[in-house]
């Protein structure tokens, strides 16, 4: 006998909802009886999951017809992101195969990080709620079960992705304002709005954001680099104009704006003899730690690395600014830590190793210890307090950098 769709997915989601409150992030009654009404499934009827094989990642599509009902609700239900393009192309469901070596850019995220950012926006009744980045929707559909879907505006880069989303808002009865266009640049009507969340990771927080936020209004996304996550930011408006607030997660991460990705190309490896080198009592490892990659995102904003065997075995990493063409290279010193050579307009290394000085000099603290300020001038992350020491974002207006 064929399973019940809707008795099946009812069970499904009930179990969810128990599973995120029990794990805490699903705190308060309006936002569980959302999770509790709003059909996961009919945003997800075709997806991708990777595969825990060794090598290549690899991801297999899911679908009803591919895996059975049960199974592929079981699976649109479970605590995963779900991913739904690669490389900005729409997938042929007429007959999907695995896919390895694409990037994702287009997903269901996993709905414990879902309901934990939906709680952190303090949404009152009555509110109105501007969403960059629609996705396939879920988000935006337990907004408007919250809130009403004539409060809720939802804004798409990509028009397969936002015909898609509209499609499934619509078969579970939500009719939200749903814009395509550039996510960065607001509302292209400019209204106003109480609450601003972003479901992709952003480099600094656009301006237009602030403008169209009301005065005590929220705005809460994640910042985000070309090496790795910053955290999750809930910044509050003012009434001049400006936005403070702090970081309250550091293992949050979204996929980046696409208008912000980084450029296709690392930058040039430096040649054997060029730059200028030293010593340093820091090895390449510190750019993957959680608390010093932090610092490295914020001292190196425009960096990527990688490492490479060199011809003796040993391993090189290269730090490389494309934006600027500097660079940093790192290569084993025996037993007495590393050498560091460094070229181009930006000693990136001595950048790094300034800003670890100030961290370890308040006594490390974690990410969670650190704010941002952002003004139509400028954008600054700042340890401890707006008057401590700062590390500018990368924005049109200002270089990037660390002021103590």
């Amino acid at each position: 006998m064929a399973p019940d769709i809707n008795s099946t997915a009812t069970r499904l989601r009930h179990q969810l909802s128990a599973h995120l409150t029990d794990d805490g992030w699903l705190r308060s009654p309006q936002w569980r009886a959302a999770v509790e009404s709003v059909p996961r499934h009919e945003f997800v009827l075709c997806f991708y999951r990777e595969t825990e094989a060794p090598g290549l990642t690899t991801w297999t599509p899911v679908t009803a017809d591919l895996v059975g009902v049960e199974e592929w609700l079981r699976q649109a239900y479970a605590d995963d992101t779900l991913i739904t393009q690669f490389d900005g192309r729409e997938i042929d469901w007429t007959d999907p195969k695995p896919i390895s070596d694409a990037h994702p850019t287009s997903s269901s995220t996993l709905p414990a990080l879902v309901v934990r950012m939906l709680e952190e926006l303090q949404v009152h009744d009555g509110m109105t709620v501007m969403e960059i980045g629609t996705g396939t929707g879920y988000s935006t559909a337990l907004m408007c079960h919250r809130l009403s879907p004539d409060r809720v505006t939802s804004v798409e880069t990509d028009p397969d992705v936002a015909a898609r989303a509209r499609d499934a808002l619509n078969r579970s009865g939500y009719t939200p304002r749903l814009i395509v266009g550039d996510g960065l640049a607001g509302d292209p009507e400019g209204a106003t709005h109480d609450r601003t969340i972003a479901t992709c990771g952003v480099r600094h927080i656009p301006y237009p954001w602030v403008q169209q936020s009301r005065p005590g209004g929220v705005i809460l996304a994640t910042l985000r680099g070309w090496m790795r996550s910053l955290g999750l930011v809930r910044l509050t408006v003012d009434h001049h104009g400006r936005a403070e607030g702090r970081f309250i997660a550091d293992d949050t991460s979204f996929m980046i704006a696409r208008q912000q990705d980084a450029p296709a190309s690392l930058g040039t490896i430096p040649a054997p003899d060029d730059g200028t080198t030293r010593g340093t009592p820091h090895g390449p490892g510190l750019l993957s730690m959680p608390d010093s990659g932090f610092l490295a995102q914020l001292a190196m904003p425009g960096a990527r690395f990688f490492s490479m065997p060199a011809d003796d075995g040993t391993s090189t990493t290269y730090v490389l600014d494309a934006t600027s063409e500097s660079f940093a290279v790192l290569t084993p010193k025996g037993d007495d830590g590393w050498n560091v050579r460094q070229g181009g307009p930006v000693a990136l290394w001595d950048e790094l190793e300034k800003s670890l000085a100030l961290w370890h000099a308040a006594d490390s603290p974690a990410p969670t210890d650190f704010g941002i300020t952002v003004t139509p001038q400028r954008q600054s992350v700042w340890l401890g307090s707006p008057d401590g020491p700062s590390w500018s974002l990368p924005t049109a207006t200002e270089a990037p950098g660390c002021r103590p």
